[in-house]
């Protein structure tokens, strides 16, 4: 069955134990990193999977706390020994900030370096992100401060669907896109113009008609805490995401 590892699940400000929100979407056959906003490799050998053996990352916004870990995972899938590129997928203001922070160190000296693949996505409503080890994925904007999308995994074994929101205010192109998903990964910063509440959260899996919802991107506990009854009062199947927690879907 296919499992979505949380391997974070905070927010910019967040929780002393909970680092960026992080995942990583796993089949039979292969691995996939959404957004790399802080030190991933060690996160994904404490769930047991080998980072030198990532499918692809998909980045789905330019901010720091989705990106700026790139660089420092580069490093390290070197010196594990990955030599293949890793691809790297994404909206062209994703795909410029990852250059940014890719091209910040020279590592024309290191041996063997892996580099990266690049492939931009377009930014329309059902646009096609990947088609690989079991995988299609595809994307939706959503309402951000920049650029944004939301993805909807689907492992075609299975049939099995995930939906992840991205950084995003209530959008109806997201709630569409998650529709029908067995679960679905929705960020929970607050209400406001660039994020979703709770219980917005919540509002959106009710009217998308999902089987579960999980919150991630959560903010700090004690801001958090007044939401969470409001969104299981509107839709029950509501759970706050755990750091390094694997759900099957």
């Amino acid at each position: 069955m296919p499992t979505v590892h949380l391997l974070g699940t905070g927010a910019v400000r967040s929780d002393p134990d909970r680092t960026t929100t992080m995942l990583a979407a796993t089949n039979d056959e292969g691995t996939l990193l959404i957004d790399c906003g802080g030190d991933v490799a060690p996160r994904l050998e404490a769930v047991g999977i080998d980072p030198t053996r990532l499918e692809a990352l998909i980045v789905t916004h330019e901010h720091a706390d989705h990106v700026a870990g790139l660089p420092l995972l580069m490093e390290r899938l070197w010196l594990m020994g990955r030599r293949t590129p890793l691809p790297v997928y994404g909206i062209a203001p994703a795909i410029a900030q990852v250059h940014r922070v890719h091209d910040a160190f020279d590592v024309e000296a290191w041996e063997g370096y892996p580099g990266l693949e690049v492939h931009e996505v377009a930014q329309h409503p059902g646009a096609e992100v990947l088609h690989r080890a079991g995988w299609r994925v595809t994307a939706a904007p959503g309402t951000h401060a920049v650029p944004s999308v939301g993805l909807r995994l689907e492992d075609e074994a299975s049939g099995r669907v995930l939906g992840y929101s991205g950084d995003t205010a209530p959008d109806p192109r997201i709630t569409e896109l998650v529709r029908g998903a067995d679960l679905l990964l929705h960020e929970a910063t607050g209400e406001g113009p660039v994020h979703t509440g709770a219980a917005e959260a919540a509002g959106i899996a009710r009217d998308a008609n999902v089987g579960r919802l999980i919150l991630v991107h959560v903010p700090p506990r004690d801001v958090r805490a007044d939401d969470v009854a409001a969104a299981r009062a509107a839709f029950p199947g509501t759970t706050v995401g755990d750091e390094l927690q694997g759900v099957p879907f």
